[in-house]
Parts: C-alpha cells; structure tokens; sequence
C-alpha cells in the first residue's frame, strides 16, 4: 500500500467515506503469510479490544489479540516504568488486575492505524473513593512482520493512597508512587 492510500484509510476510517485505490497490504498477507496484519484485521482488533474487554469475555479478547499478535509481546506501561515482557506479564496479568474494575472506551475519532501501528485514546472507565473517574491513557502498538507486539502506554499513574485504584496499581507498579 502506497503512503497516501495509507493515510486515507488510517486516521478517519470510522466515518462513512470509502476511498479507492489498491489493497496492497491485503495481497502482500495473502502471498506472504508473515506480512503484519492488514488494515483491516488491525480495525475489526481495535474495535474487539474494547468490547470484549467490557463484556468480560476473557478468552474472546485474548482470541482477538492473537488474531493479529501470535508472536512474543513487550510493554512499556506507562513509558518509564520497566519493561514487561510476553503475553503473560503484557496481556494476561492487566486483565486479571485490571477487567473487573476498568471499562474502556476508545475516544471518538482518536483512533489511527497507519501501516503496522495502532495508536487511540482510550478512556479508563472506574470507580474509587466512591466516584466515578476517568483516566485517559494514550496507547501505541506495533506489530511487526514476525508476529511480535511492542505496545507503549502514557498515563498518570495514580498515588498508591489514591483508594481502589490505588490498590491496584501498588500491585500493578508497585515501586511508583
């Protein structure tokens, strides 16, 4: 896929408008089946993340993330704090930890894929010290040709006494604030 074609499918895909032009990326996966994921398996993943995420269907969400990530996963989440590494420590560990309490929504219109990358802003639903919050987290992936998963997270982490929340993330991080 040309970088033009690219652009006009990647940041505003969720509007009606469809644009002409070749499929490139779709026949390079065809006859190549180690290209990165298409277009668009990139877009029905991205949004599968959230609505499986919500739904609490934990095997469908993980399904959806292997569809387009088979391979090995590395995280940095939030940029600066060590880095996790494979699916386990990357996917897994933040469900379990994070599913019951957190519902996510993915801003309207802040959703880009461009070439092998996704990129959103993504609201972090949760209720703590008896009010409802919401914490906005920017989040990047990259996936490469191989199978592999880099994801790059930026957010505030919460104070350790900041209540539920809190809690959680003096398990989640536990040598931040």
């Amino acid at each position: 896929m040309d970088f033009c074609e690219n652009l006009r499918q990647s940041a505003f895909f969720t509007h009606p408008v469809r644009w002409s032009g070749t499929r490139n990326q779709d026949r390079e996966k065809e006859e190549n089946p180690m290209a990165p994921p298409t277009f668009d398996e990139l877009k029905n993943w991205a949004e599968n993340y959230p609505e499986l995420w919500n739904a609490g269907d934990k095997q469908a969400w993980i399904d959806n993330y292997r569809k387009v990530g088979p391979g090995n996963f590395r995280m940095l989440d939030p940029v600066g704090t060590p880095e996790k590494v494979g699916f386990e420590q990357c996917c897994l560990d933040s469900w379990d930890l994070f599913q019951p309490s957190i519902r996510f929504r993915i801003v309207p219109g802040s959703l880009f894929i461009c070439g092998n990358e996704v990129a959103w802003l993504l609201e972090n639903h949760f209720t703590s010290d008896g009010r409802e919050h919401i914490g906005l987290s920017i989040e990047t992936y990259r996936f490469e040709e191989n199978g592999d998963v880099t994801i790059r997270t930026y957010y505030k982490v919460p104070r350790h006494s900041d209540a539920e929340i809190g809690q959680l993330f003096q398990s989640y991080l536990p040598s931040s604030c």
